[in-house]
């Protein structure tokens, strides 16, 4: 018998610990995701990957509580395992067996699974079926990863970087697979380092950084601040902004977020425009472009971690 996922949502951490020897991965971390797609994001060290690995019950915590559609993943993990897929960035999968015998084997271990031909058809799998996964490229390898997470029809389905390495094609075909699952009713906590991805899929994002939560909410909520206000500018690296911030309005900011793309908040008004670009002219800065835009998730993100996104 199924147990509701309850209140709390699909996926409920709570304090979670988890330590290698004398070094903390996860710190005290709080998640909760709701049916939908959730994207966890963090910089490269930050736990989220011990944190998702942790929720599909290959680590067992050191503190805290995990409940996966009410389950914990440890101790209840033979009730859970047939309502979840799990995507692996690699291992999982014989490298002498073939891709479609992989496939048909999975399917055959659930009880109302996907069609097989035509998620292979779908995923662009059809020319490799027969092909031993050893010999499969990475994009094929992990198209075919995708496909073994999801066609048992989980109800929520862990999807680790499930673009990574795919060509813009096959990037928007998975993106299509997502969003039917999320029709179909299937939750997706999906991690990723694009944040286009996250941005175009996701219902809901997750931001870890040294170990913890330090921000979660819709992309529209996370980006609501200062979305309107933002000015944004290209030029070469290493601009004097202490000497632009003199020329602006005090409630003004400005900031280099990475080597050559300058972003000012505050009152964006033709005034505002006027006076930076009375200043690029001053200095001597053509600027590649300039555009009025919204506050992106990127932005927050590096405000948050102070790192870039990469993979």
């Amino acid at each position: 018998m199924h147990q509701e996922p309850g209140a709390g949502g699909v996926l409920q951490v709570r304090g979670l610990v988890k330590r290698y020897g004398p070094k903390t991965a996860v710190d005290g971390l709080d998640l909760t995701a709701q049916p939908g797609i959730t994207a966890v994001l963090g910089p490269n060290g930050a736990g989220k990957t011990t944190t998702i690995e942790t929720c599909e019950g290959y680590r067992r915590p050191d503190a805290g509580e995990v409940r996966v559609l009410g389950l914990d993943p440890v101790t209840q993990a033979a009730a859970l395992r047939p309502r979840i897929g799990v995507m692996l960035q690699s291992g999982g999968v014989y490298s002498g067996a073939r891709a479609d015998e992989m496939l048909r084997h999975m399917a055959k271990l659930h009880a109302h699974p996907l069609d097989v031909d035509a998620l292979i058809e779908r995923l662009g799998l059809g020319s490799c079926g027969r092909t031993s996964y050893r010999r499969l490229s990475g994009g094929q390898q992990q198209r075919l990863a995708l496909a073994m997470a999801v066609v048992g029809r989980p109800e929520l389905v862990f999807l680790d970087e499930p673009t990574a390495g795919l060509d813009p094609q096959a990037r928007r075909s998975t993106w299509d697979l997502v969003r039917e699952l999320r029709a179909d009713g299937v939750s997706v906590v999906l991690t990723t380092h694009h944040m286009d991805e996250a941005e175009q899929l996701a219902d809901d994002v997750a931001i870890i950084d040294a170990g913890r939560v330090v921000a979660q909410g819709s992309p529209e909520r996370l980006c609501k601040g200062g979305a309107e206000n933002t000015l944004r500018f290209s030029g070469r690296p290493g601009l004097d902004v202490a000497s632009l911030l003199k020329a602006l309005p005090m409630d003004t900011a400005a900031a280099e977020l990475t080597p050559g793309s300058y972003r000012v908040t505050g009152t964006v008004d033709p005034q505002l425009l006027a006076t930076v670009t009375s200043w690029c002219a001053q200095h001597g800065v053509m600027p590649d472009r300039i555009s009025v835009e919204r506050h992106t998730l990127e932005d927050v993100f590096l405000e948050l971690t102070g790192k870039e996104l990469r993979a």
